[in-house]
């Protein structure tokens, strides 16, 4: 047993996920144990240590040049390493890494998220800690056992006083719920179990009628609104899962359950994870959002529920594995191509937790592969609380949003830059991945250090646009476009929107829009109604497609564009209406860290036909090859 696991975890990730899914079951032990080997063995490598340094233990990060505090919750992946492989360098490591960690507290028992000031990721430091201790206790010296006692009680402590909704971002909220509970069990302390059951029962309390939680934005009075799929999936339901576990609240868990079912549709068939219309898409990489953990963990512990989870998490962590820049976890798949320095660590110390969770919450070691929603053929969906429709047709499948939530900070506030007024946020194609994809409206730096330096990129998200002497006016803007569909013939599934360009203060400048959507299994057809009712100015209907290595864009005509992806070859065809096909104008500007890709633009030129307000431009992307 021992010499079996000790080769299983060097063969590839991908081996062995094509070995398990060949064999119509999936392996969850060793595909965990694979990719927890590769992601682990990088972290190793940036290990401080020199024993005399007074880093020593602590993680390198040489895209910020920052040691981050939360890079040692790697200390728990090292930790089920070292379980799984005997290898003597991981324990060697997590002890380094918790003894570094312990250095760093603040008197309140808090940890900063280094460089910032914030210290609500204590809830992740401390939660890492306590599930590492019960894997390294045996290794520690009694005085060791004290030093990571007092310490994990302080920072109980800390979020004991202060962690509510009133203080961080549900998802926050939500992994106390289990850190707190978990800390209730290790120290025998009521109180700590009784405050995760009242955080618990308040994060469930903002879900909506789809599952989805209100929570991650900006505050209005004390109150967080606003949902994010990315955090949902990779934070908050795991925590309030593994808190429903280890305290058999049934309540909560029954949330989880249902929540889990509407989530499930948004792993797309090659499982990337569709967090491109949350109010945080500002960090959304494909594979899920850049600083949160993963839905690797979500997955294992409901496997039992329904097979589609196992699954999810098998196509899912096989589409994280391929985004790798080098031996880290990339900010997207042109990473290399868009970056000249290395990616930060938090995506690879991250996932590598959340796999080591799902390594050790996992039942079985093999589960049935089964179908996901998105790899059925002919539906659409529409959640009504989001005002987000899903599309699935033989070629495509995509998502079309026009979520509205406001920040109560306006302009200020950085969840108002991310794609709506019924634009298309993630357009996949079969046998290729991404056509299309969003990116913020106007790159901000929120978070310096996690959101790179990025001047002058322009937005990936499909849209409609005009600037004149009044300021920038897109239907991005458009937080109250109203969204119907239409399935009612065979084969054919219809989306309409339809509000005003606005700019950034939401303030409209004169021209409505509307949008209707036709996707049928070879085709997809946009046609767009421009209203000019008291503004006259020039309009671009801009569509970035994703540049991938080698992918040509030819004029064949005045109305014909020929898109050969070097996998697929498409038509880009202006089917009515009068408008200027402009090939690659700022080409050079058309790339995003989040996700990070580059994409090439067409823009069609719309001008006003004075006295006609109104005009109708029809085009499609068909498969030809």
């Amino acid at each position: 047993m021992v010499r079996f696991s000790r080769v299983l975890i060097v063969l590839p990730l991908l081996l062995v996920l094509s070995l398990s899914i060949n064999a119509q079951r999936i392996n969850t032990k060793k595909a965990y144990a694979a990719a927890l080997k590769e992601l682990t063995s990088a972290l190793l490598k940036r290990q401080v240590v020199q024993k005399e340094d007074a880093q020593y233990g602590a993680i390198q990060c040489a895209h910020c040049n920052v040691l981050h505090t939360r890079a040692a919750e790697a200390v728990y992946p090292f930790a089920i390493m070292y379980k799984i492989s005997g290898d003597e360098a991981y324990l060697k490591a997590a002890l380094a890494t918790a003894n570094w960690l312990m250095k760093q507290q603040e008197k309140d028992g808090s940890w900063k998220e280094t460089p910032e000031e914030w210290k609500g990721t204590t809830t992740d430091q401390l939660l890492m800690l306590l599930l590492a201790y019960e894997s390294l206790s045996p290794k520690l010296k009694e005085q060791e056992k004290t030093a990571w006692k007092t310490a994990m009680n302080a920072a109980a402590d800390f979020l004991f006083k202060n962690m509510t909704p009133e203080f961080a971002s549900i998802n926050y909220v939500a992994t106390t719920t289990a850190t707190l509970a978990k800390a209730g069990q290790f120290f025998g302390n009521n109180a700590y179990s009784n405050q995760a059951q009242a955080l618990a029962h308040r994060t469930v309390s903002k879900m909506d009628e789809d599952g989805f939680i209100n929570g991650e934005g900006g505050r209005s009075y004390k109150n967080k609104q606003g949902v994010d799929l990315g955090y949902d999936m990779e934070m908050s339901l795991w925590g309030l899962g593994l808190y429903a576990r280890l305290t058999a609240d049934t309540l909560v868990d029954g949330y989880v359950k249902r929540a889990l079912k509407n989530h499930v549709y948004f792993i797309y068939p090659d499982g990337s994870l569709d967090g491109s219309w949350g109010i945080r898409s500002n960090k959304w990489t494909g594979y899920g959002s850049a600083t949160s953990d993963g839905c690797q963990v979500l997955f294992s512990m409901y496997a039992d529920e329904d097979p589609v989870y196992a699954s999810a998490s098998m196509r899912n962590l096989q589409f994280l594995m391929k985004n790798k820049a080098k031996d880290l976890i990339g900010f997207g798949q042109h990473h290399e191509a868009v970056f000249d320095t290395p990616p930060c660590i938090y995506p690879t110390f991250a996932k590598a937790k959340n796999i080591a969770m799902a390594y050790e919450l996992e039942k079985e070691a093999t589960r049935e592969l089964t179908a996901l929603h998105s790899d059925k053929i002919g539906w659409m969906k529409l959640f009504p609380t989001l005002d987000v429709v899903e599309v699935r047709t033989e070629n495509f499948m995509a998502t079309i949003t026009g979520y509205r939530y406001k920040d109560p900070a306006g302009t200020k506030g950085k969840y108002m830059y991310r794609p709506t007024g019924g634009a298309v946020s993630y357009l996949w194609m079969k046998d290729l991945g991404f056509l299309q994809a969003s990116s913020p409206t106007v790159y901000t730096r929120p978070e310096p250090m996690s959101f790179p330096e990025a001047p002058g990129t322009m937005s990936l998200t499909p849209r409609i646009e005009y600037t004149d002497s009044l300021g920038y006016f897109t239907n991005l803007f458009e937080f109250d476009s109203r969204l119907t569909i239409d399935s009612t013939q065979q084969g054919h599934y219809g989306v309409h929107a339809s509000g005003e360009l606005k700019d950034k203060n939401q303030l409209a400048g004169g021209v409505g829009y509307t949008i209707d959507y036709l996707f049928t299994n070879n085709t997809y057809q946009k046609t767009i109604q421009l209203s000019w009712h008291d503004a006259w100015p020039a309009i671009k209907i801009v569509e970035p497609f994703v540049d991938a290595e080698g992918a040509t864009f030819n004029a064949i005509d005045d109305r014909t564009v020929i898109i050969n992806t070097g996998k697929k070859k498409l038509k880009f065809e202006l089917v009515s209406g009068n408008a200027k096909i402009i090939l690659g104008r700022n080409r050079d500007k058309f790339w995003t860290p989040y996700p990070a890709l580059k994409a090439f633009p067409i823009e069609l030129e719309v001008t006003p036909a004075v006295p006609i307000f109104k005009q109708t431009i029809s085009y499609k992307v068909s498969v030809i090859q």
